[in-house]
């Protein structure tokens, strides 16, 4: 894997984690699981020694890139990439591979959120490396999720006949499915959850760009030519909010041809919310998940955050969720936590951008 970059994308806001997750302080720049580590830093340290710091380009916002150097202390200053605006995943890792492409003509991208949970870290790399070996043929790959249930908030990828130990064709993307689908493609046995997490060379992700996204691959070729002259941040303002705000998944992966997937089963979680946050975090005897100066009374199953000068007391409840970030409180059942985002819109509308 000598020839093998991380993209991590950083750029998300994670609304579901409101109120320890503001634009300041995304999901990605915080302990979210009590690990100690923030999301981003655990995601970097799993990559290594395969794949060391300074071949860890990171794309995220201006607003969280000093943020984000921090977090990242041995990373290179100038691999963090700082988006003018957030235009989706398509134009981010475009953007990305001009980067790698320029500090290796025939280098190997392996895209990730900086935000996912992998508890087996060796799983990882295993399959990493039989992803980039693939990928370095010239395959656009994939990881796919082994599913552990019907669920209906992932999107899925139905796999083919195996073309070399523990890689498969991906025959299609599905989108998020109900239920009824859900269960019939996890009865199929063939399907399993799109990940977000992509390999392929820098030079291929361009040329499929270039087939499918041509006014992305215009505006690149822009951004490319001030980057070769080192002038990149001279054009970067004017040219990277004209670029189309689209998805790789439907911009490129939905459509292209060949496409790899390596079917993985390595205690993935996008910890997509607060109860995911909860069921990955330790706990005491009474199932509570704490990490405040707390004192809980007849207290069961809670997730308790807050800042360390704070006590937090609960007594007779259960369930509960209760987030406590100085300027904002969230106090909700877990099983409502998918409606955090709700409060987020509210606080939008209001114009209250402050605890945003």
């Amino acid at each position: 894997m000598d020839k093998t970059y991380a993209v991590i994308m950083a750029g998300g806001v994670g609304s579901r984690f409101w109120p320890a997750s503001k634009a300041k302080t995304p999901k990605q720049l915080l302990d979210l699981t009590g690990s100690g580590k923030t999301m981003i830093a655990a995601t970097v340290a799993r990559l290594a020694p395969h794949i060391p710091p300074e071949r860890v380009i990171v794309v995220t916002g201006k607003i969280t890139q000093k943020a984000v150097q921090d977090a990242l202390p041995d990373v290179p200053k100038e691999n963090i990439l700082a988006e003018p605006m957030g235009r989706n995943t398509a134009p981010c890792i475009g953007w990305a591979a001009l980067h790698v492409k320029k500090k290796c003509a025939d280098g190997v991208m392996a895209v990730m959120p900086s935000d996912h949970l992998v508890a087996d870290k060796a799983g990882f790399i295993e399959a990493a490396k039989a992803a980039v070996a693939a990928a370095e043929n010239g395959s656009l790959v994939t990881f796919g999720i082994m599913p552990s249930g019907p669920e209906t908030g992932f999107g899925y990828i139905e796999t083919g006949d195996e073309v070399s130990s523990g890689v498969k064709q991906a025959l299609r993307f599905v989108e998020k499915p109900n239920l009824e689908k859900a269960k019939a493609y996890v009865a199929a046995g063939n399907f399993v959850w799109n990940s977000g997490m992509f390999f392929f060379t820098a030079q291929k992700i361009l040329d499929e760009i270039g087939a499918q996204m041509p006014d992305l691959k215009a505006g690149l070729d822009k951004i490319d030519a001030a980057l070769q002259q080192g002038k990149e941040p001279d054009v970067l303002d004017d040219v990277f909010p004209t670029l189309p705000s689209e998805s790789i998944d439907y911009g490129i992966m939905e459509n292209a041809k060949g496409i790899l997937c390596v079917p993985v089963d390595f205690g993935w979680s996008d910890l997509g919310s607060w109860a995911a946050a909860f069921d990955l975090s330790p706990k005491d005897e009474n199932r509570n998940a704490v990490s405040a100066d707390a004192v809980l009374v007849d207290a069961r199953d809670c997730l308790v955050r807050a800042p360390k000068e704070k006590l937090v007391a609960l007594v007779g409840v259960e369930d509960l969720i209760v987030v406590d970030t100085g300027d904002a409180l969230l106090i909700c059942k877990k099983d409502q936590d998918q409606h955090v985002k709700k409060v987020v819109e509210t606080l939008k509308s209001q114009g209250r951008k402050n605890l945003l």
